[in-house]
């Protein structure tokens, strides 16, 4: 007898074969470990390389301030942020014509410059606060610290003023403010935000401690003395709207009730300074960090989250000025990726005859910096805007050229660090004689021809820019190679170890080809040698360039994977020239699984920004596979309509609206279906025995059920879960806190209902419907609309993909048995499933299907905005981020649970091996990931840079969460058991 052993197989004695296949499987299992190890370390580790490539932090240490040569126009200025605010909301007018912000609005018309401030991606608290007190735009990875009380990491306007005063949220105030000596400031509990109540009062707590300061520093007299004294800055931030529009959403009354206090308390605060300096010696600025989307979300590149208002006003600054056809397009407004702002304003503003002045959110940094008279941030790449500074043409010359010289100087310190640490260095060719260009535009200032140095100035700050961004690429192309070559050696080392693990192709070859050669495993030595001289040399050099860690992580493991593929060079020449062997037909066969699997990952791959793809798929799958079924099998099964029923009715729901709109009764409603789809389960598990396309799924053992009862109590929690919701949702309507007894419910109905299926039957059918409905009552109260009805329709999709996989291995069986062939053990693996066939490619490829529509579903789940938080409010109102996003990830985890129980059950249903089919799985997932690698982009508007970045991280996780959740999953499928064909064909393992 033959066995095989190991990657090419070695001829032994049938004594010997116990002892080969304990050997091989303790192998099999230590080999697979260690690779769903390094799938994991190598996917994490490739996820971060675009923040290397793309968006690399712009940080950099090491220059000195540039001191402004021009008189202060202001001797402090007031900073208002109101988060959240986005700027349709704060200009149009009501329902009733009246004006939200009518202090603000007179000052656009009288006193001050007014525009749309546009914030960039991701559009959270802390990167917006970041680009408009320090001027820079933080890498996107910065969204993960956006609760995080920061000490100060980069310059900032508060650091070069002389004192700060600062009052508002403690997640924004302590970033700027904690490990700053000169400030005073103050920011209220976590607990005061509730988003069960109004959070206007936050708005009014930071103008109350302000006024109280001045208040005492009429009996403090060295806090009086150090209010009198010039460069102070003033910040109030107000958390009211966004607050209010996570919890009530942006066109709810609240949200816009406080659009109104904001402007109140700017015009308290306008009257409170002017009353207590009396030196028309202050500057204001009103704007917001980031806006709101319909669905009171924010984070991605929407306008809705981008645009912002801007209103100035004040010392220093101009006054409005009627609209002519020069004035509006001077002040280009362009980043180093050409994305430009200029915007018409919309007729019902009632702001069309005013000049509007858009800025890029950075730009607000110079400006306020060049108000007081101090130096710009050092790390700050915004433009000054001169459509908003009054000053004459001699100082406004200098304020360009601060502006300039600021920016130039992180250019020539990123240039000289790059020179420092590279051995073959390549300069930015147009900046090479920016010496020659500073000194021309000093001759220009001292003949007094100020406009031709204003020019200059902004073109050589045009060129600087540039110039940070080619040092921010200078590595791009080494990356990107290294990283390619990564993706698709990981992708190769996956087939090799599939094709030796879980094909019968090992012993194929093995009857076809003489034996293996002892200098096979001396070659393999001398790869492997050459491939860690190779890893050696590359992480000497990047050594001796200085270059980041995670570069010798990127270079490592392609070399790695590289390696280890060509350490099998004698097994690939051997697959060709066993398929050079095979007939014609064959490698057509595998040809085209090979296109069509190509056409259905590039069809998911535009799913992504195309939703509607999936209505037309499951519309065609319906038709198809009825089509098939009824030509199959007997038609009064019932089982080809039902396919395509189900079909039809999950193709609906990406045709609905990403942003989910409240409908408690329909949550409610998809409790009652819910309670039917398991009753008609459970009554199909007892009354179809007889039928042999269902008795492999219906299987029941010959022991009593445990818990007879089970399926009671679980509907009954179901139905529970249904009346909770209207019961919880109505003190949010009425802006009353969560009741705890509601809250506790709540929370034991949740965590007691996803224990029960652990306790049910061991049934295919059995179990999947009490996982099912173990897992609705967690739905249905994260549920806010139509989402509640998705879990259903999923449900019997997947329902149709086990029935359809059922009847393709009846009629399998029934071919078999028709042509009198046996399924022997030289077909099967050592467990007892058997090998991989290449029409088992429909497994994985239907999986990332099913999977990417358990994303896609009901939103956008690639867009940070797509996280609906009102879904949490039934179990918790007080703002606590991580708790909130814990169970908005398992709300969103669902769906997925159910597609990974349907999988496995039919892994188990066709006997194939499940980490076969997983390791395929991540395959698919991996010819997605590449192409998204190389659709990330930080060019062109800010929405397409949120959303590429977003569709490449949730490719790149897939792997982890994916394996995570099959170790999850295996707890509650592991005990399933199916029909014996043949009950001699089992083996015990």
């Amino acid at each position: 007898m033959r066995s095989a052993d190991g990657i090419l197989g070695t001829r032994a004695g049938a004594g010997r074969v116990g002892a080969d296949v304990a050997r091989r499987r303790k192998w099999l299992k230590r080999r697979e470990t260690w690779l769903v190890i390094l799938g994991v370390i190598l996917h994490a580790v490739y996820m971060l390389s675009i923040f290397d490539i793309y968006f690399k932090t712009p940080i950099v240490h090491g220059m000195d301030p540039v001191q402004p040569r021009f008189t202060a126009p202001a001797k402090r200025l007031v900073l208002l942020v109101a988060d959240g605010l986005r700027a349709d909301k704060f200009f149009e007018p009501d329902v009733e014509g009246n004006y939200r912000a009518p202090f603000l609005r007179s000052v656009i018309r009288n006193q001050g410059r007014w525009g749309v401030s546009h914030a960039r991606p991701p559009t959270e608290s802390r990167p917006g606060h970041v680009a408009i007190i320090a001027g820079f735009y933080e890498d996107p990875s910065a969204v993960t610290k956006g609760w995080k009380a920061n000490p100060v990491e980069f310059d900032s306007v508060f650091n070069q003023s002389r004192h700060t005063f600062s009052y508002g949220s403690p997640d924004i105030v302590p970033i700027f403010c904690s490990a700053l000596q000169h400030s005073t400031w103050k920011s209220y509990p976590h607990e005061f935000e509730d988003f069960a109540t109004d959070a206007s009062f936050l708005d009014e707590w930071s103008f109350d401690q302000f006024q109280s300061l001045l208040n005492r520093s009429n009996e403090d007299p060295k806090l009086k003395e150090l209010l009198l004294q010039d460069k102070l800055v003033i910040f109030l931030h107000l958390l009211g709207c966004d607050s209010n529009g996570h919890a009530h959403r942006p066109f709810s009354s609240i949200y816009l009730n406080n659009v109104k206090v904001v402007d109140r308390i700017a015009k308290r605060m306008y009257a409170l300074l002017e009353d207590y300096y009396k030196d028309n010696r202050t500057a204001y600025i009103f704007t917001a960090d980031h806006g709101m989307s319909d669905k009171g979300s924010h984070g991605d590149g929407h306008p809705s989250n981008t645009d912002t208002p801007l209103v100035a006003w004040g010392a220093g600054l101009k006054y409005p000025r009627p609209v002519s056809e020069s004035s509006h397009s001077e002040h280009g407004l362009r980043f180093v990726d050409e994305h430009e702002h200029d915007t018409p304003t919309p007729v019902e503003w009632g702001l069309s005859g005013i000049e509007r002045v858009d800025v890029n959110q950075a730009d607000i940094a110079p400006l306020m910096s060049t108000l007081v008279g101090i130096p710009c941030p050092v790390n700050s790449v915004g433009n000054l805007p001169l459509g908003y500074i009054s000053m004459n043409k001699a100082e406004e010359v200098e304020a360009v050229l601060a502006n300039t010289k600021q920016i130039l100087s992180q250019f020539l310190r990123k240039s000289q660090l790059k020179l420092s640490s590279s051995l073959y260095f390549k300069p930015f060719g147009p900046l090479a004689n920016h010496s020659a260009l500073l000194e021309q535009i000093e001759s220009l200032i001292s003949i007094q021809d100020f406009e031709a140095a204003v020019k200059l100035s902004e073109d050589l700050r045009s060129l600087a820019l540039q110039g940070l961004h080619y040092f921010q690429t200078y590595d791009w192309l080494m990356l990107m190679t290294m990283i390619t070559l990564g993706y698709v050696g990981w992708m190769l080392y996956i087939i090799l170890h599939v094709l030796q693990s879980y094909t019968s192709l090992p012993r194929d070859i093995m009857k076809m080809q003489p034996a293996v050669p002892q200098k096979h495993t001396s070659g393999k030595k001398t790869v492997y040698l050459l491939g860690f001289l190779v890893m050696g040399i590359t992480s000497l050099l990047l050594i001796v360039e200085h270059s980041p860690p995670l570069y010798h992580a990127y270079i490592a493991m392609t070399v790695f994977l590289w390696t280890n593929i060509l350490g099998e060079y004698r097994f690939i020449q051997l697959i060709w020239r066993y398929l050079s062997q095979r007939k014609s037909k064959s490698v057509t066969t595998l040809l085209a699984v090979f296109c069509v699997s190509l056409v259905i990952l590039e069809l998911l791959v535009h799913s992504f920004t195309e939703r509607k793809l999936y209505t037309w798929c499951f519309l065609t799958v319906g038709v198809v596979a009825s089509v098939y079924l009824f030509n199959k099998i007997p038609w009064r099964s019932w089982i080809s309509v039902f396919v395509c029923a189900t079909c039809w009715c999950l193709s609906v729901f990406t045709l609905m609206p990403a942003e989910i709109p409240d409908n408690t009764e329909l949550v409610i409603t998809s409790g009652v279906l819910i309670v039917i789809i398991g009753a008609a389960a459970r009554w199909l598990d007892f009354h179809s025995e007889g039928n042999k396309y269902w008795m492999n799924i219906c299987f029941h053992g010959k022991e009593k059920p445990r818990f007879p009862i089970l399926f009671y109590i679980q509907a009954l929690l179901v139905g529970l879960s249904s009346i909770m919701v209207p019961l919880s949702t109505s003190h949010r309507t009425e802006k009353q806190e969560l009741h705890t007894w509601h809250q506790l419910i709540n929370w034991l109905i949740a965590g007691f209902s996803m224990i029960l299926p652990l306790f049910s039957e061991n049934g295919l059918l059995s179990r999947l419907t009490s996982i099912f409905l173990g897992f609705a009552p967690t739905f249905l109260l994260l549920s806010i609309g139509y989402e509640a009805l998705f879990y259903g329709a999923l449900s019997l999709v997947l329902m149709s993909w086990i029935i359809f996989e059922n009847t393709l291995l009846q009629l399998t069986k029934d071919k078999k048995m028709s042509s009198a062939t046996n399924m022997d053990a030289s077909t099967k693996l050592e467990n007892g499933d058997r090998f991989l066939q290449l029409s088992d490619m429909r497994i994985p490829l239907t999986f990332m299907v099913l999977f990417n529509v358990a994303f896609f579903g009901t939103g956008n789940f690639a867009s940070i905005a797509s996280f609906e938080i009102s879904s949490v409010y039934r179990f918790i109102t007080v703002f606590s981020p991580f708790l909130m996003a814990a169970l908005l990830i398992f709300k969103l985890f669902i769906p997925f649970m159910l597609v990974i129980c349907a999988f496995s059950a039919i892994t188990k249903l066709l006997r194939i091996p499940r980490l076969g089919c997983y390791f395929l799985v991540i395959l698919c997932s991996d010819v997605m990931t590449i192409h998204f690698f190389f659709l990330v982009t930080n060019t062109g508007s800010w929405m397409e840079i949120g959303n590429s970045i977003s569709h490449f991280g949730i490719m790149s996780a897939q792997v982890v969460f994916v394996l995570l959740l099959f170790a999850l999953t295996n707890v509650y499928t592991r005990g399933i058991q199916v029909r014996a064909g043949r009950p001699s064909s089992q083996k015990e393992v």
